[in-house]
């Protein structure tokens, strides 16, 4: 990507007015977590909640106790209990799901109800989400983030053999893809980016889901999905390099989204 088309993206970024009041900028959903994994959703949650005026989180009621109970995470937003979420997905301007959440029947259900009942919302999917996930329900609006085995059974939903070229062309709607690698690749039906940066440190589990928080906070700040993955991709690499700078690859995913708005700061030539 050249610094050209950087810019390009950064300017379709509508950042929070100095003259903006409360509620104005932004609200995100996060939909994630499950009895296994307790930490993927909360790396989402705690980047979003740096970026949006108001988080709604629904888990597992273990999740949303430990999130509930902690005094550094979440101090910015709503627990919602997993029944009550449509109380709050239309009230939100972008909701992300899937970090945290395992692959099984019951993500697919929550998944395709979901999606298939508000299918006008700007969607975020990832992870387990992801995996489960009828492609037939992405929109126009949605953006996915998958890593290249997710990729991989995607394509094989869609009857596709080999990764060349877009792979729902076929579909109604056709979603960002946000494939994620050494060089992230984020591309629709008419363009294509490749974003490189970051470094073997940025391997570790749960660096996808500060990313999945990164994409749905920037989101909230755009109705183009293409800007918003190539510049959430750009920040996400961005800011592992920062850190190597200082300690090479020996930071973990915790490293990573407190070190995200000070990159988001640089980049966008905040401060």
């Amino acid at each position: 990507m050249t610094p050209s088309e950087l810019q390009l993206y950064l300017s379709q970024i509508n950042l929070p007015r100095p003259d903006s009041h409360k509620g104005q900028n932004g609200k995100v959903m996060v939909i994630g977590g499950s009895e296994l994994f307790h930490a993927a959703s909360q790396w989402s949650l705690l980047v979003v909640s740096r970026m949006v005026d108001m988080v709604f989180y629904s888990s597992v009621p273990e999740n949303n106790d430990l999130i509930k109970e902690s005094k550094e995470h979440f101090h910015n937003g709503i627990v919602v209990p997993r029944e009550n979420v449509e109380d709050y997905i239309q009230e939100a301007d972008v909701v992300l799901i899937g970090p945290g959440m395992v692959r099984n029947d019951e993500t697919e259900k929550i998944t395709t109800h979901l999606l298939s009942k508000y299918p006008n919302e700007k969607w975020v999917i990832d992870a387990g989400a992801l995996q489960m996930i009828d492609p037939k329900l992405f929109t126009n609006k949605t953006i996915i983030t998958p890593h290249h085995q997710e990729y991989a059974w995607l394509l094989e939903k869609v009857g596709r053999k080999n990764t060349e070229g877009y792979p729902f062309a076929e579909l109604s709607e056709h979603p960002t893809i946000l494939l994620k690698g050494k060089v992230d690749e984020v591309f629709n039906a008419e363009q294509k980016i490749l974003v490189e940066g970051g470094n073997e440190g940025m391997t570790k589990g749960g660096t996808g889901d500060v990313l999945a928080g990164l994409v749905a906070g920037l989101y909230a700040f755009t109705d183009n999905p293409f800007a918003a993955a190539v510049v959430a991709s750009y920040v996400n690499k961005h800011a592992g390099d920062e850190l190597y700078k200082t300690v090479g690859p020996f930071f973990n995913s915790t490293d990573l989204a407190n070190q995200i708005p000070k990159t988001l700061a640089k980049t966008f030539a905040i401060v």
